[in-house]
């Protein structure tokens, strides 16, 4: 780097850069504008080396909203810092995006499908489901458009295996409509390096609303569908009710995917109505994931040997309304986050005029040591947070 792209006076740039590498990414927005010099290191891929070297930081991508309309935001829990994202680029003719999936794979997030509102068709008032694909570029803090999936789907399951994104099942869910729309069983998997779509074999059956993880290593790795519902029925032969499943199937992604296989019904009928929210622990000292269940204001894991969910531990501060939080994975660790004002608590509680000022709780266990401990944050958003319809995927750094 030349002389006038100094990064720190007095220190070569080299070691300049390495300390610049552990500041968080939430405050490298704050930083770049300090010279020429911080605004390309910041976006160079010098710094993805060195924070690998180092360390990562483990960041929430939290999408309260449609993301061309409302920004979605990261937050670091080691620094309690969020960090606003660019909005999607807007589409006139589409809005009120929801239910799509979003997973964030080495510099880049992507955006998939979805149920949105289409003013081009009719009837208006019902969703439709996305096809579209959005990759979100850290680098060079810009959205592009990718190919759009071969099948416009909503409610999914999907996963990222290094270079390559796998969707399964889903509809043209919508939160404002319950049961209604479609269920599919169409799979297919995403080229990030071509930007292209290939279809794989389809699920046994119809299934939307599932969540889909990744089990084992190298080409010994199979793709599991657990959960979701598929046909519905109706109470009193007006108002249609979900049938969720209790089972599971798994692919094996062996030479770029294969055959289904079933599994039989892993809780007995009565014993819960449907699939909790799901997280899975994987990466640096899991010999296999760990696959957790929030049910209840219980944590349950799921044992493959039996096909069984077992209790693991009970979440300190339960929330009272489970659909009201979020679950996920994040550094080795489970995060239940929910808003302050939404757990049942002994203490005193003032009445809140302004939902705006709601904190947002974030209790977080340790599987290995089985200990909890908690955190709070203010939330930037200039709304409420609403947990049942926002979106939360988790990203490094």
């Amino acid at each position: 780097m030349a002389q006038t792209l100094t990064l720190i006076p007095g220190l070569p740039n080299d070691l300049a850069g390495l300390i610049l590498s552990f500041v968080p990414y939430a405050y490298h927005a704050r930083l770049k504008p300090t010279s020429k010099s911080w605004r390309i290191f910041f976006n160079s891929k010098t710094l993805v080396l060195l924070r690998k070297k180092s360390r990562f930081s483990h960041l929430l991508c939290v999408f309260p909203q449609d993301p061309s309309v409302s920004s979605p935001y990261l937050f670091d829990p080691k620094s309690l810092a969020w960090c606003p994202l660019p909005p999607m680029p807007c589409n006139p003719h589409v809005y009120g995006l929801c239910n799509f999936s979003s997973v964030g794979i080495d510099s880049c997030l992507y955006v998939l499908g979805g149920s949105l509102f289409d003013t081009r068709s009719f009837p208006m008032d019902r969703p439709s489901p996305s096809s579209s694909a959005w990759r979100y570029d850290f680098l060079r803090s810009q959205w592009e458009a990718l190919s759009p999936m071969l099948s416009p789907r909503g409610s999914f399951a999907c996963v990222a295996n290094k270079d390559k994104i796998v969707v399964a099942g889903g509809g043209s869910r919508h939160t404002l409509f319950g049961a209604a729309g479609s269920r599919m069983s169409s799979v297919e998997m995403y080229d990030i390096r071509k930007d292209e779509w290939v279809r794989l074999d389809g699920l046994p059956r119809f299934r939307a609303g599932c969540v889909g993880f990744l089990v084992g290593s190298g080409e010994e790795k199979e793709f599991w569908v657990m959960g979701g519902y598929g046909e519905s029925r109706t109470v009193l032969g007006v108002f249609p009710v979900d049938e969720y499943y209790r089972d599971a199937v798994v692919m094996e992604m062996k030479n770029g995917g294969g055959t289904w296989r079933e599994l039989g019904d892993m809780w007995e009928e009565g014993e819960r109505r449907r699939l909790g929210r799901i997280a899975v622990l994987d990466g640096p000292g899991w010999d296999a994931p760990g696959i957790f269940m929030l049910d209840m204001g219980d944590i349950f894991r799921y044992d493959m040997s039996s096909n069984r969910w077992w209790k693991e531990t009970s979440v300190p501060r339960k929330a009272s309304d489970e659909f009201s939080i979020g679950f996920v994975a994040l550094d080795g660790e489970l995060h239940i986050i929910g808003l302050q004002s939404g757990f049942d608590s002994t203490e005193s509680r003032r009445p809140r005029h302004n939902k705006r000022s709601s904190t947002l709780l974030v209790q977080i266990y340790d599987p290995k040591k089985n200990s909890w401990r908690s955190l709070q944050t203010k939330p930037p958003f200039g709304h409420p947070l609403d947990l049942k319809t926002a979106v939360l995927c988790t990203v490094q750094l």
